[in-house]
């Protein structure tokens, strides 16, 4: 059983899950698209999710859950007709971060990643990263720099060291890396982001 909270938490501290993607039947159930790598711990009957609309975040209690095609399909209580949910399509499914899992050796939340200083082995500074793009097999940094954003591939060779508490990266570019620019939006989410071995 998921987890259920007895206090509102603070929307700018917990994880995206999800996306109400489209309503799904005339019952007021909805389609999710995913931000998480577990699926099946997020989105189960009598758990709780969270939602901001018109600027207050909702607690969302889900009563029906179903996977079709990989995706959950949710209702939650309170609503029954299409057009409740209409109001909620294209709204962020979050959860507090409390409730994520720990992961193994290696793997690390994006939130965690994001703010991280990132320097190369030698001591120069490079930036900082902003967000982290790509599945879980083939994760990229995005690291702000002064002339621009860079992508920077989440391998072992590359990624030499990493220290989510001290939020420092230590890196060894390959010849070129740094000048490729590819701006995004950062974005907390449920997915893990793996220190990969071998090639890029």
């Amino acid at each position: 059983m998921a987890a259920v909270s007895t206090e509102r938490p603070d929307w700018d501290t917990m994880a995206v899950v999800g996306y109400i993607a489209r309503p799904h039947g005339i019952r007021g159930q909805v389609v999710v698209n995913l931000e998480t790598d577990f699926p099946q711990d997020r989105f189960q009957e009598g758990g709780e999710l969270f939602t901001r609309r018109a600027g207050a975040v909702e607690r969302l209690m889900l009563t029906a859950v179903r996977f079709q095609g990989g995706r959950p399909i949710v209702g939650w209580a309170g609503v029954s007709d299409v057009n409740d949910v209409l109001p909620y399509v294209g709204g962020e499914l979050r959860v507090p971060r409390e409730w994520l899992s720990r992961l193994p050796a290696g793997v690390y939340y994006r939130h965690d990643l994001i703010g991280c200083r990132v320097t190369t082995s030698s001591g120069d500074p490079v930036g900082v990263v902003r967000d982290v793009e790509g599945p879980l097999a083939g994760s990229r940094l995005v690291v702000r720099m002064a002339h621009g954003d860079a992508l920077v591939p989440m391998a072992a060779e590359i990624c030499r060291f990493v220290d989510v508490a001290s939020q420092v990266i230590v890196i060894e570019p390959p010849v070129g890396l740094l000048d490729l620019n590819a701006p995004r939006e950062p974005r907390q989410s449920d997915q893990g982001v793996k220190a990969r071995h071998g090639s890029a």
